[in-house]
């Protein structure tokens, strides 16, 4: 039974608290801000800020005693745990009267969305997707063909890395027999392992973002168009530059995977109730309305996708590979080890 909250004495109490200050990795915050401000009559600022500048940020801002991110919103769970939480700059907050609205898997921290990033193709060349097993793009016919960020510049790639090898292995084992009739020896190196070897060696042409992979596989006119994974969010430039971006529903063993956005606040901010006030607010679908419209899954189970989001995401949910906070820091701790595995192995 879920729990209440005095919503109005919060509201009461962030009124008369110094404007509020969000952080977060899309200029969507923005007008999340301008949003809350206008429903509950509270100043706030949203400013877009990368998940490796909030680290630092929120860090040297919590020890010159000089707070000016109340509320984090960030997407790298791993460095969070590993430390923002313990060293106590800052802090998770779960709205009780929501609490059973949320999953037990995103409640400590609490993960206010999950992030999609996908295999995509392009469905003006292909009339579905080319590529329908993992282990295809380690093959020949693949080679230089796929688009994929940089894990380099990227930890939730390695993250995702780890997480498959901790999680995961003998389904990326599965996935092999699938495609080549014959078991994978996983007897000395893991199938994880032995998939990322082979793929890195297979020449992907590797992108510094999500725009450069977008464009690669799905602008119009192309007579050999790449195959590549991205961001959902980036479907909606089907809309906005004409691409031709479609979804790998069916691909195995998964579509893509998921990482999750974690809502923190700031121990020392002087604006706790308002804080908290955006906390809720964000776990509303008015809330978080902007971001589900490019993708973001709520980590609210009342909240779903629109039918106009571009991906087509919400019919595939569970075909996504899922991340799993209960081993964060451990894919913190491998972060390094997994950067070198792909240097190691990666060919242009």
């Amino acid at each position: 039974m879920a729990q209440t909250l005095d919503l109005d004495a919060m509201i009461a109490a962030a009124k008369a608290e110094p404007p509020l200050t969000i952080y977060d990795s899309t200029g969507k915050i923005v007008d999340m801000a301008a949003n809350f401000e206008a429903k509950y009559g509270v100043k706030a600022i949203g400013q877009k800020v990368s998940a490796n500048s909030q680290l630092e940020m929120i860090i040297r801002e919590s020890q010159a005693n000089n707070v000016i991110g109340d509320v984090a919103l960030i997407t790298d769970t791993p460095a969070a745990l590993a430390q923002l939480l313990p060293n106590g700059f800052v802090e998770s907050w779960m709205p009780p009267d929501l609490a059973d609205k949320i999953p037990p898997m995103f409640r400590n921290p609490l993960a206010i969305s999950t992030n999609a990033n996908v295999w995509a193709y392009n469905t003006e060349v292909y009339e579905s997707c080319p590529v329908t097993n993992l282990w295809q793009l380690t093959e020949p016919e693949w080679r230089a063909k796929v688009a994929f960020v940089d894990p380099l510049t990227k930890g939730t790639y390695t993250d995702w890395f780890n997480q498959l090898e901790t999680h995961a292995d003998a389904e990326i084992a599965a996935a092999y027999k699938a495609h080549f009739g014959a078991d994978l020896d996983t007897s000395t190196e893991s199938a994880t392992k032995q998939w990322l070897k082979a793929f890195a060696g297979n020449a992907p042409l590797v992108t510094d973002g999500d725009d450069p992979v977008a464009e690669a596989v799905g602008a119009p006119g192309q007579a050999e168009p790449f195959f590549g994974m991205l961001s959902s969010a980036k479907f909606r430039d089907n809309a906005d530059k004409g691409y031709k971006l479609g979804l790998c529903a069916e691909m195995t063993p998964w579509a893509g995977w998921t990482y999750t956005k974690l809502g923190l606040m700031a121990t020392k901010t002087d604006s706790p109730s308002a804080a908290r006030l955006f906390i809720h607010y964000i776990l509303t679908e008015e809330g978080i309305a902007p971001q589900v419209a490019d993708g973001k899954i709520s980590t609210n189970s009342d909240v779903k996708i629109p039918d106009s989001e571009p991906s087509g995401l919400a019919a595939h949910l569970d075909a996504l590979f899922p991340y799993d906070a209960s081993t964060g820091l451990d894919d913190w701790e491998t972060r390094q080890d997994w950067q070198d595995f792909w240097t190691i192995n990666y060919k242009k």
